[in-house]
């Protein structure tokens, strides 16, 4: 068991002191009332003196004082039990908070490195294993704690020497306790990570099910869902039996010590040492301390598999977040001058990328750049948005480098329209006017027919105020496209980044937008992406990318003149 773990949860319930008071007071009138109830059963055991001679005029008040006793302590469990409930909820809810809001803090390096199945795993499910557990332990754990303090004393009272006895044989119970718990508790731990591998699969696999069917992937993705769950299988039995361990084999542990407590006990009646009415009693206590040890090892249990998702939820909240951009400053109406200064970045420490990228564009020039997949074109992108940070070298706008400022007017001057489009559940209306919400229905609609989405929008059930799901709903990708494209119309940021921008978007759509780019992008520094190399011949400046180095620079006509890759590049394309 982790101790950071149970800090960081003790931490947690700073924040509910009163609630936890108030529960562990409930908790001491609940047990105070049962183990006062055993001495009054003895002595009513001692009235009983033979046939004939039963004393119920001492008996009959008792057992209304009893009554009235079994019903306070009733309704003071019930109401520990609400606030133990109010706690533990009160409790999860402020880790899924955390968790969440963490979450918005970290930098897309975590989030590329972790599938997106097992991050919702954590967030939910691990936290709802956390609350079960938790909630085990606040019902059953104070109280059982407790009992076991009060019967020993009431023991003592009654009979040290048997007493003894009990304290001897007590640590066969936690032995076996602790041996079954020391074993499961990786298990647990193994099986809340591969209930997040299992949910990861699941959401890849239906998230991309048209993908899967259209490569008749169905038998892979049923084989990879099963090697998981398999796991899972094997992984959930063997805690799930070793946890169900713990129960049976404290309790046969603690009716072995019954049994020897009763010989013992019969012997000292007989002897005369102890009346039966206290032997009654003892055996009354023996049982309420030996029962708290098989709740214990059941809470344990349940506290193992709690630790162990609460612990993979605090390694999430642990998590470098990205740097502060507390006291940087407001990039506002920036002219567009790029600099990339000895620029290294690697997605990998132990692999090298990108290495001494240097850079200088000018306000108002049109950049293309192009490139064999994984070149090195997305990441240059990423890095001017400052979606990863560069290890060496700094990147400047106006002069300024882009670290010192906050990412938000950073990303607020940058419009990007990129190949995999960004929709958002909601009206298509405010799809639109993301990058610009107070804008006006004039001014929606003008940025639509800019990006000629104007009439598929208009013959849509309800226009502009039809609902479309995060994926679009039943759009095209050519139309999902066409919004993105008009989100930037609307909003007209200084600098621009078209990655594949029109690649989803039939021919002559794409030319007619060909021309609204060129007003658009009049005046402005201009990034363009592209694979189809005749959209890019009118670029000012085309950066040819291989390995994450620049190799060639240049106009269209002087890159066709040097022979060089971009000449292949662009020959190969009339290859047949």
């Amino acid at each position: 068991m982790n101790k950071t773990t149970v800090t960081r949860l003790l931490g947690y319930l700073k924040h509910h002191m009163t609630s936890v008071l108030l529960s562990f007071l409930l908790a001491i009138v609940s047990v105070a009332i049962s183990l006062y109830i055993p001495v009054v059963l003895g002595h009513i055991v001692d009235a009983l003196i033979g046939p004939g001679k039963v004393d119920f005029g001492y008996i009959i008040p008792v057992l209304t004082r009893i009554t009235l006793l079994v019903c306070i302590g009733a309704t003071a469990q019930y109401v520990m039990g609400l606030i133990n409930n109010h706690i533990v909820y009160q409790v999860v809810k402020d880790m899924r908070c955390d968790a969440f809001n963490h979450l918005q803090k970290l930098p897309l390096r975590y989030l590329d490195a972790h599938g997106y199945g097992e991050t919702v795993s954590i967030v939910i499910n691990d936290i709802d294993q956390a609350a079960d557990g938790l909630l085990l332990g606040f019902t059953q754990f104070f109280t059982s704690i407790m009992t076991i303090v009060g019967t020993l004393g009431f023991m003592f009272s009654i009979n040290p020497q048997i007493t003894l006895i009990v304290l001897i044989l007590t640590p066969l119970a936690l032995i076996v306790s602790r041996f079954i718990a020391s074993r499961t508790y990786n298990l647990f731990k193994q099986q809340s990570q591969l209930r997040g591998q299992q949910t990861a699969v699941i959401e890849e696999m239906i998230g991309n099910q048209k993908i899967v069917q259209a490569f008749s992937q169905q038998k892979t993705a049923l084989n990879q869902f099963d090697a998981v769950n398999d796991q899972l299988t094997d992984v959930s039995l063997k805690a799930t039996f070793f946890s169900s361990l713990s129960n049976p084999a404290t309790r046969f542990v603690n009716a072995t010590i019954y049994a020897i407590l009763a010989l013992v006990g019969a012997r000292s009646v007989v002897s005369g040492i102890i009346s039966v009415g206290s032997m009654s009693s003892f055996l009354s206590y023996a049982n309420q301390y030996t029962k708290p040890f098989n709740e214990i090892s059941g809470v344990i249990t349940e506290l193992q598999n709690s630790f162990a998702c609460c612990n993979r939820v605090f390694e999430l909240i642990s998590e470098e977040p990205e740097p502060s951009d507390l006291g940087n400053k407001e990039l506002t109406d920036p002219k567009g001058d790029v600099v990339m200064s000895d620029v290294a970045f690697s997605y990998n420490p132990e692999k090298s990328f990108i290495t001494d990228m240097n850079l200088d564009i000018r306000q108002g020039q049109r950049v293309a750049l192009v490139g064999p997949t994984g070149c090195g074109k997305t990441t240059l992108i990423n890095l001017l948005m400052r979606f990863y940070d560069v290890d060496n070298g700094y990147i400047t706008i106006d002069g300024d480098q882009i670290t010192d400022m906050t990412r938000k007017s950073l990303r607020g001057n940058i419009g990007m329209v990129l190949q995999d489009t960004w929709l958002k559940q909601g009206t298509i209306r405010e799809n639109i006017a993301i990058g610009k919400p107070d804008a006006t229905d004039e001014e929606i609609k003008k940025a639509a027919k800019m990006a000629h989405a104007h009439s598929f929008i208009r013959r849509m059930a309800d226009g502009y105020d039809t609902v479309i799901t995060e994926n679009g709903g039943s759009l095209s990708q050519g139309q999902k496209q066409l919004l993105c494209i008009s989100r930037l119309m609307l909003s007209l940021p200084p600098i621009l980044i078209l990655d594949e921008a029109t690649s989803s978007i039939d021919t002559r759509t794409e030319l007619q937008i060909q021309d609204s780019f060129a007003r658009l992008m009049d005046g402005k520094t201009s990034f363009i992406v592209a694979h189809r190399l005749s959209t890019i011949q009118e670029a000012d400046i085309i950066l040819v990318m291989k390995d994450g180095k620049i190799i060639e620079k240049g106009s269209h006509e002087e890159l066709l003149k040097n022979q060089g890759f971009y000449s292949q590049l662009y020959m190969s394309q009339f290859e047949q």
